[in-house]
Parts: C-alpha cells; sequence; structure tokens
C-alpha cells in the first residue's frame, strides 16, 4: 500500500485496485503514518520513495 501512496493515489483508487473498501485503505495510511513516524501522505511518499 506504500507503493501506491507513493504513486500519489487516493484512497478510492487504492480501493478499487486491492478490492476492498475505503475505510479499510484508511486505517492500514493511518497506521503507516503512525510506523513511519510522519503526519502526511507526502512525508510517507518522500521516505518511500528515498528507499
Amino acid at each position: 500500500m506504500l507503493g501506491h501512496l507513493a504513486q500519489g493515489q487516493r484512497n478510492r483508487a487504492i480501493a478499487q485496485q486491492l478490492h476492498i473498501s475505503e475505510s479499510t485503505v484508511k486505517f492500514h495510511v493511518a497506521n503507516i503514518l503512525t510506523k513511519l513516524n510522519v503526519e502526511s501522505r507526502g512525508e510517507a511518499a518522500a521516505l518511500a520513495r528515498a528507499m
């Protein structure tokens, strides 16, 4: 899912591609932000691209 964030995809697009609900995507995005210790999707995307 981090790869989807790094590509700048929105929750709805991620949900459609992975065949899950938007609320599930929101849940996972929130967990990713917490684990990466960042406050925004943009920061998470920058970290993912730097890896």
